[in-house]
């Protein structure tokens, strides 16, 4: 086990039942390698999951307070726990089904009312877990279990959808980019409001094997920096490529949540749930 996961994760957990060349741990050793250089603590970060791969892999990982919400819930129940305790950092990591299908409302909403926390979504293009069916990111012209003639279907980014709701913070990355994600996410967890990073990874087993025809893990991540690039090795254009990126950055520009909440409370001559729970636990919070 290395440093970081002996400092943040659960020793009972780890390694997780992942796939062989699955990308899920080393995005989530590059989180906590963003959380360790920020300073923040185990104590500091509520660590939130969903469903499919994403939720299977990093459920109650985390060392501190976790929670898992399946079926797109995830951001509901990290809405409860924002307002109850404002003083935490929110990370939630979901996947494609999860942030762009199922949860979509969810994810809007959350975005639309700058909620303070960073979400994850870790999008291996199809709903893997469950066999490899076609998901709304899965790119179109390319064989899945449920597409095998083809995905039919035009994909859409999230991207595009949390930035038009309002998102603070947008931005997205691969599983081939290292630095970039751990910089992105750093960013992220910076702002106050609502951050989303779509960070594409491979799955060798479903979306490599039936899409691309093989299970080879550098010959899948290959193919996702090749989409970076828009260009293959041996320099032929790629069929379309994936702009990565910081996509929109309005950090700390507009109220959070919780916050206008909390006020409207006190404007109304009431009790702040946050401070109702200070109360009860003896202690004080500026907030």
């Amino acid at each position: 086990m290395n440093k970081l996961a002996q400092k943040y994760l659960r020793p009972s957990q780890i390694p997780t039942k992942a796939c062989h060349g699955c990308g899920i741990g080393m995005i989530e050793n590059w989180l906590l390698q963003a959380i360790d250089e920020l300073g923040l603590k185990q104590e500091d970060v509520v660590f939130g999951t969903g469903i499919g791969c994403v939720g299977r892999q990093t459920f109650a990982t985390w060392g501190g307070d976790n929670f898992g919400a399946t079926h797109g819930r995830a951001l509901a129940v990290a809405t409860g726990l924002k307002i109850a305790q404002p003083d935490k950092k929110y990370l939630v990591v979901v996947g494609d089904g999860d942030a762009a299908a199922i949860g979509t409302s969810h994810l809007i909403h959350a975005a639309r009312r700058n909620l303070g926390v960073t979400v994850v979504c870790e999008d291996n293009m199809g709903y893997e877990s469950t066999g490899g069916q076609f998901s709304p990111t899965t790119p179109a012209g390319y064989v899945t279990n449920s597409s095998p003639y083809g995905m039919v279907e035009p994909s859409f980014d999230p991207c595009d959808v949390v930035k038009a709701a309002g998102a603070t913070f947008v931005a997205e990355t691969t599983a081939t980019q290292w630095h970039q994600t751990i910089k992105i996410v750093k960013k992220a967890l910076q702002n106050d409001g609502f951050s989303f990073v779509h960070v594409r990874f491979p799955c060798n087993e479903n979306f490599g094997a039936y899409a691309l025809g093989t299970r080879d893990t550098l010959k899948n991540l290959e193919w996702i920096w090749e989409h970076t690039q828009g260009r293959t090795a041996d320099g032929k254009p790629t069929d379309f490529t994936w702009e990565t990126g910081i996509k929109h950055d309005a950090s700390n520009s507009r109220p959070e949540f919780s916050k206008i909440l909390r006020d409207l409370v006190r404007k109304a001559g009431g009790t702040p749930a946050s401070a109702a729970l200070d109360r009860v636990e003896g202690v004080v919070v500026d907030d």
